[in-house]
């Protein structure tokens, strides 16, 4: 087992990331939980959700490689032309 020296620290929203997830992109289905940042390997634009927004909105040209410190619930499958999208937890 792996001695973690922080595991006893509280974690907050400025804490690295504990778990990381594949998003695909739906037009109908959300995150199963929210994200504390999300990866973009390949860029282009984004349709999502921000976790207390009430309407979607595209955060267009994303550069490769990007870390975009945002809490979502969902990415849109329509509107998204970026890839390789990983949720940071």
């Amino acid at each position: 087992m792996t001695h973690d020296p922080f595991g006893s620290v509280t974690e907050n929203l400025i804490s690295p990331a504990r778990s990381a997830f594949a998003i695909t992109p739906n037009d109908d289905t959300g995150l199963a939980r929210a994200t504390r940042a999300v990866f973009v390997g390949t860029g282009g634009n984004l349709n999502l959700r921000l976790i207390d927004a009430s309407e979607d909105v595209v955060f267009a040209n994303v550069p490769d490689g990007s870390v975009l410190a945002l809490r979502i619930v969902a990415v849109r499958a329509t509107g998204t032309t970026a890839t390789d999208i990983i949720g940071l937890a």
